[in-house]
C-alpha cells in the first residue's frame, strides 16, 4: 500500500521519475504548482472513489508574481487549475498507472477569487468521481482551490488521461 502523503522532496522524486517507477511524472521546478501532498484516499471523497488533498505556500519572491502583472502581482488562474490537474496526474501514478500523463479537459471552471502575494498557503482539493483503468487509463475528479481557508476557484470534471505513447497525441 503507497503512503498517503508526500512532502516536497517526493513531489520532486515523481517529476524525475523515482517515486513512482514508470508511472506518469508532475512537472518540476516552477512549473510544480504544489510542495506537499497531505491526504491521497482510493475509496474516499465525494463520490466514495478517492481524494487528494494537496498544499502550495505562497510568498511573494515566486515566479509568476514578479511577471504576472507588472505592478499587480496575481498568480495566473491558469496555473491554479493546471495544479488541480497535476494532481489529477499524481492520483494516477500513486494508484500505479504508468505512462505519460495529459491533461484532456476540465467542464465548468470557475475563478471567484485571487491569490495575492500577501496570501500564506494555497489548498487544492480533490474529490474522484470516475478512475478507468482498462485499456484507456483516464481520471475524472471535482477540483476546488482555497487561499488561506477561502474557497477561489472550482472546476468540474477535470480530466487527466494517461497513454503509452504520446507521439500522436
Amino acid at each position: 500500500m503507497n503512503p498517503d502523503h508526500f512532502d516536497k522532496e517526493d513531489l520532486i522524486k515523481c517529476g524525475h521519475g523515482k517515486l513512482f517507477p514508470g508511472a506518469t511524472r508532475l512537472p518540476i521546478d516552477e512549473m510544480l504548482m504544489v510542495d506537499r501532498v497531505t491526504h491521497v484516499g482510493a475509496d474516499d471523497g465525494l463520490y466514495g472513489k478517492g481524494s487528494l488533498v494537496a498544499e502550495l505556500d505562497i510568498n511573494p519572491d515566486l515566479w509568476f508574481f514578479k511577471v504576472h502583472f507588472v505592478d499587480d502581482p496575481v498568480m495566473p488562474g491558469c496555473l491554479g487549475l493546471d495544479a488541480m490537474w497535476q494532481l489529477v496526474g499524481f492520483y494516477l501514478a500513486w494508484g500505479g498507472s504508468e505512462g505519460k500523463g495529459r491533461a484532456l479537459g476540465a467542464g465548468e471552471v470557475k475563478f471567484t477569487g485571487q491569490v495575492l502575494p500577501t496570501a500564506k498557503k494555497v489548498t487544492y482539493y480533490l474529490d474522484l468521481k470516475r478512475v478507468i483503468r482498462r485499456k484507456l487509463t483516464m481520471a475524472i475528479a471535482d477540483g476546488r482551490m482555497e487561499v488561506d481557508g477561502k474557497e477561489i476557484y472550482t472546476a468540474k470534471d477535470l480530466r487527466v488521461g494517461v497513454f503509452s505513447s504520446t507521439d500522436d497525441f
